[in-house]
């Protein structure tokens, strides 16, 4: 009888958990069909993109499957995470996760997106697109492929012609985002693009392409508030980072850049609307084998604008073509009019390691605005290989020195 008794207690106490269970699992009809959610352990909704319809073979389109989860997750009323499984391989054309969203947002992406080999499939300048979201967190450990190599054959050159690839990833009009521990590879154009946002953190991120590459860049970032970039390891065919107009309270720290074209603040002045740059502070970085080290660069016949409070500070350079650079003549051979960019409040400090060049410094301002409060201080450069003397340059700038220089500041 105990027995018995002991028996129907737990018959009766497994229905009384199942009764629990059902009433607090979580449903959404979609498309004629039941999407279970579940909970995530600090109370997120779970959106599972091949619960949408996501195959993840590497060879199917999944792009609706997961415009269909970004939607449904973007309604959630809890903090939703859509989610990317470990294993799959999710080929997709152009994707727009658009906003405003009504809890916080997490795209946690553990396995492999693909992008869509065919350029006509994109009708606009990315792959990938995350507008008007107010919180949200990229992370997952996964990849990022644009698989570039197909349509590099494609890409403009330095004379225009040609076509503007898309981005991997951009951030347009973001407030409020993480971004880490993914990897992007091979973007057809710049890997990832930040732009009309506010409150960026990104660490934790490799971005990896061929050195021959065109126009990878690695991250560019322009009419962006307050954006840190930390703890990354970027190797691609153009720009590690480039810093663009419009951009204030930028710091970029503890970056492996290379190979590629180095950190740069610009290209300015390209576009007549541009705006004023400042804050921007790149520090403790290793640049390994780049054309460029720390630089700004500003093209000729530019909008008046000002670009102030740079500093590039305590950077190891290994093997580096130019280490330190100001270019306003960039790209500008065919515009005579100097550039109307000023650049103050310039710093380059505790910048040491090796050069291929034998020219490691170069100032070379513009006429019509030169550059003034310029700084070198504690530079220690050491030829590599088989180069000459050391020397640096300068035109129109006013800089001052500070601790040693080698090679020597140069006369301007």
């Amino acid at each position: 009888m105990a027995i018995w008794g002991s028996t129907r207690w737990n018959f009766t106490y497994a229905h009384l958990v199942l009764g629990i269970t059902l009433l607090f699992t979580i449903t959404e009809i979609h498309c004629k069909r039941i999407i279970p959610l579940r909970r995530g352990p600090v109370g997120e909704a779970i959106f599972d993109i091949t619960k949408f319809g996501a195959k993840g073979n590497g060879i199917e389109d999944d792009t609706m499957a997961i415009m269909e989860g970004w939607q449904a997750a973007c309604k959630s009323a809890a903090p939703a995470r859509l989610v990317f499984p470990r294993k799959g391989q999710f080929v997709a054309s152009e994707i727009v996760f658009q906003g405003p969203c009504t809890s916080h947002m997490t795209l946690d992406i553990q396995g492999t997106l693909l992008a869509y080999s065919d350029p006509s499939s994109y009708t606009g300048s990315a792959w990938i697109q995350i507008e008007r979201v107010n919180g949200i967190l990229i992370t997952g450990g996964g990849t990022i492929n644009g698989r570039g190599q197909e349509v590099w054959q494609y890409a403009r050159g330095s004379d225009g012609s040609g076509a503007l690839l898309p981005t991997s990833l951009v951030l347009q009009t973001v407030q409020n985002a993480q971004m880490n521990f993914l990897n992007f590879i091979d973007s057809m154009g710049f890997h990832t693009k930040v732009t009309d946002s506010n409150d960026i953190t990104i660490n934790n991120l490799r971005i990896t392409a061929p050195a021959d590459s065109p126009n990878t860049d690695g991250m560019h970032l322009s009419s962006s508030i307050n954006v840190n970039i930390t703890d990354s390891v970027i190797g691609t065919g153009d720009d590690c980072i480039s810093v663009g107009h419009g951009t204030e309270n930028i710091l970029i720290a503890r970056i492996t850049c290379g190979p590629g074209h180095g950190l740069s603040v610009g290209s300015l002045g390209k576009r007549p609307n541009e705006t004023n740059l400042r804050r921007i502070t790149i520090i403790n970085c290793t640049l390994i084998g780049t054309t460029n080290g720390a630089r700004i660069k500003t093209y000729h016949d530019s909008p008046k604008i000002l670009a102030t409070g740079i500093y590039f500070q305590d950077l190891l350079m290994q093997r580096v073509k130019n280490p330190i650079v100001i270019d306003q003549h960039y790209n500008s051979k065919k515009t005579p009019k100097q550039s109307s960019v000023k650049l103050s409040d310039v710093h380059f400090r505790n910048i040491w390691g090796t050069t291929i060049s034998p020219v490691p410094i170069n100032l070379n301002c513009s006429s019509s605005f030169p550059c003034d409060k310029v700084e070198l201080s504690n530079i220690n450069l050491a030829p590599f290989g088989r180069v000459g003397p050391l020397t640096s340059t300068c035109s129109n700038a006013k800089f001052f020195v500070g601790g040693k220089v080698y090679p020597r500041a140069p006369a301007c």
